[in-house]
C-alpha cells in the first residue's frame, strides 16, 4: 500500500511533464521494437545467404535501417527525457521556494536550513536523474524483454524456455539479495546526512574550534560519523556481496549465450532445429538478457526517487499561513496587541502571555527586558512571521491576518539583529525591497544610512559583491546596508530588532545617525539592548518571562523601582566597567589578586 501511494505521489509530482515523459517512453518503445526487428531481419538475411548463396541486399538494408532507427529513437528518447527532467527540476525548485515563502518562520527554523537546502538541491536533483535516466529504461526494462520473449517463442519455444529459466534463477537470487534493502537504504541516507551535517558544523565553527579546542572533539564527531557511515556501507556490501554478484553474473550475455549454444547445438545435432533458427535465437536471446539488466538500475533509481519524493512531499505538505478571503486595508499606521498569547511549539507552552499594548502612529516604542523575555518574538509577530496563538495583532485597526501579504509588507520595514546580505552587488542588496529603484535612489538611501562613504571606497563601489552572507564587510557596514534597504523601502512602520547590538563605538555612532534619519515621521517599535539610547522614546514596554510587567516613560519607570529600574542600574554598572591595570590588593576569599574588574 505504501509503495503504491509513493508511486502515485511520484507521478503526481511529475504531472507537469507527463506528456514529455510519455513521449520519451513511446520513443524508447519504438527504439526497442526497431532493434528487435533489425535482429530478426539480420537472421533472415543470414538464412537467405545460406540458401541462395546470393547477397541479401534487401534484408541487410532493412536491418541497417532498423538499427539506425533504433539508435535515433533512443537518442531522441534521451533528449526528451532530459528536457523533461530539467523542466521538472526548475518547476519543483520554484514551487518549493514559493511555498517556503508562504509557511511560517517557525517551520523554517525548526526544520532547519540544511534540511531544506538538501530537499531543494539534492532531492530535486535525484528526481531529475530519475526522470532523465529511468524514462528510457522503462521501455528497455519492460517492453524489450516482452517483445524479445515473443520473438523467441515464435522461433523456438524450447530455447525460449531455457533463456527464461536462466533469467528466473538470476532474478530469484537477486530478490533474496535485496531483502531488507529499504531498511539499509534508510540507514544509509540517515548516516550520509549525519556526515554532511558534521562537515558543515566543523567548517562553520572553525574559528571557535581553533580557539577553544584545537579541533579534537569536533573532528572526533566528524570521524565518528564517517566510521558509522563506513560501517553501514560495509555491512550493506557484505550482506549482498556474493548473492548479488552471482545473480548479476547469471543476468549477463555470456552465460545466456553458453546456455543457448549448449541447448541449441544439441537440438541442431538431433535435427530438430535449423542452423539459421539457432543463430537467430542466439542474436535475440542475448539481447533479452541485456534488456533485463537495465531493470536492476531502474529498481535502484526508483528506490532513491521514492525517498526524495517523500521528503519533497513532506516540505510541500507543510500548511501555508492562512490567506484572508476578504482582505482589508489599515486605517492608519498604529500598532496594537490585544491579549496576545504565542507558542513556538504547542507542546512546550506559550512564550508570550496576554500581551496588551498600543503604539500610536508616528511614535517610538521601545521593548526592553532580560534575555528570553519575548522582545524579539513580539517584534516578529508584527510583520506576521508567525501567527499568534491567542488574541490579535492589529495595524491601523485591522488584524494582520486579514491583510494580504503585499499590503502587510507595504506597511512594515524590518531591520534584523543579524544582518544578511546576498552574494550579489551592494546596489542589488540595497534595492532588494524595491527592485525597480534607480541607481540615484540607491545612492540616496545609502547616504541616509551613512553607508555611501565606505561603499565608494570599495574596489567596484556599488557593484562590489560583498561575498556570501557579506563576509567581506564588517558587521557595522552590513548593518548600514540593511538600513539603506529599509530607507529605500520607506515603509510607514519600522521594526528594529537590536540593530546596534554588535556594533563597535564608531559603527554604532554611524548606525544611530542612520537610524535617526530612518525613523523620522514613522511608527517605530525597537528592541533595545542599550538602555541609554531609549531615554527619550514615547513609551517603554518592559517584559519579563513573556509578560508585559511595566509600561511608561523612562523617568516614570525609574520612579517605580521595579524591573526597569533594576535593568537600568545593571546597565549603568556595565557602562562604568573598566580594568584597573595597577596592582590592587583586595581580600577575596583570603587571596591577593592582580587587577580588578569594576
Amino acid at each position: 500500500m505504501e509503495e503504491t501511494r509513493s508511486a502515485k505521489s511520484a507521478w503526481q509530482i511529475m504531472a507537469p511533464v507527463k506528456w514529455q515523459i510519455r513521449f520519451a517512453m513511446s520513443l524508447s518503445v519504438l527504439s526497442a521494437l526497431f532493434a528487435l526487428v533489425g535482429l530478426y531481419l539480420l537472421a533472415l538475411a543470414l538464412q537467405s545467404l545460406q540458401q541462395s548463396q546470393t547477397w541479401p541486399v534487401e534484408q541487410f538494408g532493412l536491418a541497417v535501417v532498423c538499427a539506425v532507427a533504433a539508435y535515433l529513437g533512443r537518442l531522441q528518447s534521451l533528449s526528451q527525457s532530459h528536457y523533461a527532467a530539467f523542466k521538472l527540476e526548475r518547476l519543483l525548485r520554484t514551487q518549493l521556494s514559493q511555498h517556503l515563502g508562504d509557511v511560517s518562520m517557525g517551520f523554517v527554523q525548526q526544520f532547519g536550513a540544511s534540511k531544506i537546502s538538501k530537499v531543494i538541491q539534492e532531492d530535486v536533483k535525484e528526481l531529475h536523474v530519475f526522470v532523465a535516466d529511468s524514462t528510457p529504461l522503462y521501455a528497455r526494462a519492460y517492453i524489450a524483454p516482452i517483445l524479445t520473449l515473443i520473438g523467441l517463442l515464435l522461433l523456438d519455444w524450447r530455447l525460449a524456455f531455457a533463456v527464461v529459466a536462466l533469467i528466473a534463477v538470476g532474478m530469484a537470487i537477486l530478490a533474496v539479495a535485496m531483502r531488507g534493502h529499504n531498511d539499509l537504504s534508510k540507514h544509509y541516507m540517515e548516516t550520509r546526512e549525519e556526515v554532511s551535517a558534521t562537515i558543515v558544523e566543523y567548517v562553520q565553527a572553525m574559528p571557535v574550534v581553533r580557539t577553544f579546542e584545537t579541533g579534537s572533539s569536533s573532528f572526533r564527531r566528524y570521524s565518528d560519523a564517517l566510521d558509522k557511515f563506513r560501517d553501514i556501507v560495509v555491512s550493506w556490501y557484505e550482506s549482498v556481496s556474493f548473492s548479488s554478484r552471482f545473480s548479476l553474473g547469471l543476468l549477463h550475455a555470456l552465460p545466456t549465450m553458453l546456455v543457448l549454444m549448449w541447448v541449441g547445438s544439441a537440438l541442431v545435432w538431433q535435427q530438430s532445429l535449423s542452423m539459421i533458427t539457432w543463430v537467430a535465437v542466439l542474436l535475440i536471446g542475448t539481447g533479452m538478457v541485456e534488456a533485463i539488466t537495465p531493470l536492476i538500475t531502474l529498481i535502484h533509481l526508483v528506490e532513491k526517487a521514492k525517498m526524495s519524493v517523500m521528503r519533497i512531499e513532506q516540505l510541500l505538505d507543510v500548511p501555508a499561513m492562512p490567506i484572508p478571503q476578504n482582505t482589508q486595508l489599515p486605517q492608519d499606521h498604529s500598532v496594537c496587541f490585544e491579549q496576545v498569547g504565542f507558542a513556538y511549539d504547542e507542546t512546550q507552552g506559550n512564550v508570550l502571555h496576554q500581551i496588551d499594548f498600543s503604539v500610536a502612529q508616528g511614535t517610538v516604542t521601545a521593548l526592553v527586558g532580560p534575555s528570553g523575555s519575548g522582545k524579539s518574538t513580539i517584534a516578529q509577530l508584527i510583520p506576521r512571521f508567525w501567527d499568534v496563538t491567542q488574541g490579535a495583532v492589529k495595524i491601523g485597526g485591522v488584524d494582520v491576518r486579514s491583510m494580504s501579504s503585499e499590503t502587510l509588507m507595504n506597511q512594515v520595514a524590518f531591520v534584523f539583529q543579524e544582518t544578511f546580505l546576498f552574494a550579489q552587488s551592494i546596489a542589488d542588496n540595497i534595492r532588494l525591497g524595491c527592485p525597480n529603484a534607480t541607481m540615484e535612489d540607491v545612492i540616496a538611501a545609502a547616504k541616509v544610512a551613512q553607508a555611501d562613504e565606505f561603499i565608494c571606497q570599495l574596489p567596484q563601489g556599488y557593484q562590489t559583491c560583498p561575498g556570501e552572507r557579506g563576509v567581506f564587510l564588517s558587521g557595522g557596514q552590513k548593518q548600514r546596508i540593511t538600513i539603506a534597504r529599509a530607507v529605500l523601502q520607506n515603509r510607514p512602520i519600522l521594526v528594529l530588532d537590536e540593530a546596534t547590538a554588535f556594533s563597535d563605538p564608531e559603527n554604532e555612532a554611524a548606525i544611530i545617525a542612520a537610524l535617526s534619519r530612518l525613523m523620522e515621521g514613522k511608527t517605530v517599535i525597537l528592541v533595545a539592548h542599550r538602555l541609554n539610547t531609549i531615554q527619550n522614546v514615547d513609551q517603554i514596554l518592559v517584559l519579563e518571562h513573556g509578560r508585559l510587567v511595566e509600561q511608561g516613560c523612562h523617568n516614570d519607570l525609574l520612579a517605580q523601582k521595579g524591573v526597569y529600574a533594576r535593568l537600568w542600574q545593571n546597565h549603568q554598572r556595565a557602562q562604568s566597567w573598566c580594568y584597573q591595570s595597577q596592582q590592587v590588593e583586595e581580600e577575596m576569599c583570603g587571596e591577593t589578586v592582580q587587577g580588578e574588574w569594576v
